[in-house]
């Protein structure tokens, strides 16, 4: 069975796998998007408490593979008595491997808006809490959309690890198809080339975005 036919006959299952990567993908980069901010926040305190407990979140989920995390919390933590299905603990997994390299992200860009605007904004009387908000968020978020994208588009290729626990993703349905029609390399190359397809175009929708936002900067 060549390429063509494959993707047409099998066309349900790889669509179905795909929903769910995009699924996964999305849930990762937005919870982690949250939990990054929070983090990030966490990491600049003034407690050295919060700032031990954020840096040794964001160092242990970035110095352990992503694998390991979600086997630890999909049947680790199996033995404390939490139990979670294999989308929950994917959605999981991704969510707080996202969130310590967007706490970086958000900490590189809010350490990079120029400290005159926060001394500028207290001498007309905001707190710390709506300077934070208002004046410094804003602008590291638009600063470091990029590497936000950047960061959707490797979530998106890491998601596949979720297979390993029987979430019914694009690797998952391809190694089904296998197992059907005994071909091991034409269903690898179609779910390649759909994972491309979808790096691809959200790499050239980031593009557009940065170019918008630099003409308005500009303007």
């Amino acid at each position: 069975m060549n390429l063509f036919d494959m993707a047409y006959e099998y066309r349900n299952l790889f669509f179905s796998g795909l929903k769910y990567t995009l699924l996964l993908a999305l849930i990762g980069v937005l919870c982690g998007f949250v939990l990054g901010i929070i983090v990030s926040l966490l990491r600049m305190s003034k407690w050295s408490v919060l700032r031990f407990i954020a840096t040794a979140w964001v160092e242990f989920l970035r110095g352990t593979p992503m694998l390991v995390q979600l086997f630890l919390i999909h049947y680790g933590l199996v033995e404390l008595g939490l139990e979670f299905s294999a989308i929950q603990s994917g959605a999981i997994t991704l969510t707080i491997n996202s969130s310590a390299y967007l706490a970086e992200i958000f900490r590189a860009g809010i350490q990079g808006v120029d400290r005159g605007q926060m001394e500028a904004a207290r001498s007309l009387g905001m707190k710390q809490g709506m300077t934070m908000r208002y004046i410094v968020l804003p602008q590291a978020l638009k600063n470091v959309l990029p590497a936000i994208g950047n960061e959707f588009i490797t979530i998106i290729k890491e998601s596949s690890i979720v297979s390993m626990i029987g979430v019914a993703d694009l690797l998952f349905q391809a190694r089904n198809i296998t197992a059907i029609t005994y071909e091991g390399l034409t269903p690898l190359i179609i779910i390649s080339i759909m994972y491309f397809i979808l790096t691809f175009t959200l790499s050239k929708l980031l593009g557009i975005l940065e170019r918008r936002l630099n003409t308005d900067d500009r303007r």
